[in-house]
């Protein structure tokens, strides 16, 4: 499939699928004419990169954490020393993140709740790109 199908299956826009591809996450595969070619595969892998970009890691993390998944799916449990110190070091800022997050999200909670706007809690929620 074409640039185009991804972005759409994704929503993802083709500007960014190649950055992605640019920042060493994804691979295209090349036609004959030089077109760049998707597979099922890829689509997964753009939504998966997508994800982990919208939850505030940074791309050099994104490619640490898929190589890390493809070397685990390829059964490779090797880890080097470096690695392992640079995940152990992300995964310290990801979890002050997170703590930051959830510190925000229950004060505007208990915020809500004091106020007549309880109700709004229940709301679906909108969903921003």
């Amino acid at each position: 499939m074409k640039i185009g199908e991804v972005a759409a299956r994704t929503s993802v826009p083709p500007r960014l699928i190649r950055y992605y591809e640019q920042q060493g996450l994804l691979t295209a595969d090349r036609s004959p004419n030089g077109y760049r070619s998707y597979s099922e595969e890829h689509v997964a892998r753009v939504s998966r990169i997508a994800g982990l970009v919208q939850a505030g890691i940074p791309t050099r993390l994104v490619k640490l954490l898929i190589e890390t998944e493809d070397a685990a799916a390829r059964d490779e449990p090797t880890c080097p020393v470096q690695l392992a110190e640079q995940l152990a070091a992300e995964l310290r800022g990801i979890e002050a993140r997170i703590a930051c997050l959830t510190r925000s999200r229950d004060t505007i909670r208990e915020y809500l709740v004091r106020t007549e706007h309880q109700a709004l809690l229940a709301a679906k929620p909108v969903r921003s790109q």
